[in-house]
């Protein structure tokens, strides 16, 4: 890529960081202004999509000559809060230094929008004609999801974000597994499917125990168990393509493939918050534990409800109330999206190879493989340690090089190209 691009997307990324969208309240409309203006001086038609003023979404397309496939590249603007007392320069700074740009949002993930923002704008200066239409879509709301962003835009303006293929985040770490480079490419996501095991007993003064049904200490036993719970292992097709990938065998991983890949084999159920009396001295009446569980695709909350009342057992008496139920949706893996990221790290890491992969977390791909049936892959290549990578994401000193920045650009614009040519 020519280095004026890298330039022009360090550029643009440090100055969507210093744009304060924290969700809540995101106030991302400032952002999306930012990127219009952007992608408007390089002849790009905008539009801004949103259901309050402050929270505007941002999509602009080169429409496609004929009809062949749209590619979308996808991103959210909002990020989580920082804390600025606990980082080493001001978060919202967009500091550049020792060759990277620092800031709320360099991973997770203002880089990417930025590199989509200049991948689609330095090819319609190049005067590039898709196939079908090459689209970008910066959308507001994807770290709390309250119907601001993609989910709204999927219902209230599909035509904005309609396509056949979509690149978003959630993947591209680059690994090394037995000498050999690998780059992950997430092709599907578990379900998000919490959940609130609430116990009941009696209230009284805590002054006298005896004369009281302490609903927390009830619940102790429930948390025991819920924590300790190992599932039967099941290898989806992801994971069986991802193993086959690297030439590995599921009873003969090590770190950090096994890490990668556990949590991937079944459901997962993390107590992560409880709620019991309001005052020190009442004995609680009701304790309600909440519980981060996270489904493979396909699988249901009916589905697995059974598994998890005969981990808790029957000797405490508790309901179980599913809050919500989002994701869980994969798309193909043999595609012509694969194989364009396949081609791409061919050619900068020879004799590395693209593995596809479920994340275990959760992505707005999910809104539009439910809206339209898009293949939806999570695919932003760096050369950063994933370790390093997944301990700054949503922490203090969140950074990304300036080279991983110009390498993710330069993929997305061997994506459209390979695509839409």
């Amino acid at each position: 890529m020519l280095g004026s691009l890298r330039g022009e997307a360090t550029d643009l990324l440090s100055r969507l960081i210093q744009v304060d969208t924290t969700n809540p309240p995101g106030n991302e409309t400032a952002a999306a202004e930012l990127l219009r203006d952007y992608l408007e001086a390089n002849g790009l038609e905008c539009e801004l999509y949103a259901r309050t003023p402050e929270r505007a979404n941002v999509v602009a397309r080169i429409k496609g000559r004929r009809d062949g496939p749209s590619l979308l590249l996808l991103g959210h603007t909002d990020v989580v809060l920082a804390d600025a007392a606990e980082w080493s320069v001001p978060p919202f700074s967009g500091e550049v230094k020792e060759g990277e740009i620092w800031g709320r949002g360099a991973l997770d993930m203002k880089s990417q929008v930025a590199a989509n923002a200049v991948a689609i704008a330095s090819l319609a200066r190049e005067g590039f004609e898709p196939s079908g239409d090459l689209i970008f879509a910066a959308t507001a709301d994807e770290e709390v999801g309250d119907g601001y962003g993609l989910e709204w835009l999927c219902e209230a303006h599909p035509d904005a974000v309609r396509c056949d293929f979509a690149i978003n985040e959630g993947g591209g770490d680059r690994l090394v597994i037995n000498g050999v480079p690998v780059w992950v490419c997430t092709v599907a996501e578990k379900m998000s499917a919490p959940f609130v095991i609430r116990v009941r007993g009696r209230s009284g003064h805590a002054s006298m125990p005896g004369i009281a049904d302490n609903a927390l200490v009830k619940s102790a036993r429930l948390i025991e168990r819920i924590a300790a719970y190992e599932p039967q292992r099941e290898v989806q097709p992801e994971v069986a393509a991802f193993l086959d990938a690297v030439g590995l065998r599921l009873d003969t991983l090590t770190s950090p493939v096994d890490e990668l890949v556990e949590p991937l084999l079944g459901p997962t159920f993390s107590p992560t918050m409880i709620a019991a009396s309001r005052k020190r001295n009442i004995i609680p009446a009701v304790c309600e534990i909440t519980v981060d569980c996270r489904l493979p695709p396909g699988t249901t909350p009916a589905d697995v409800e059974p598994e998890i009342r005969r981990v808790l057992g029957d000797d405490v008496e508790y309901e179980i109330e599913f809050t919500e139920a989002q994701g869980g949706t994969r798309s193909p893996i043999d595609t012509p999206l694969l194989r364009a990221a396949e081609a791409f790290v061919g050619e900068v890491d020879p004799g590395s190879r693209v593995a596809p992969m479920i994340t275990a977390g959760f992505t707005d791909s999910h809104w539009l493989r439910e809206a339209f049936g898009t293949v939806a892959y999570g695919f932003f290549p760096v050369r950063m340690a994933p370790e390093l990578m997944a301990a700054l994401i949503h922490s203090a000193d969140e950074r990304i090089p300036v080279d991983d920045l110009e390498l993710g650009t330069t993929w997305l614009r061997h994506a459209a190209r390979t695509l839409l040519s």
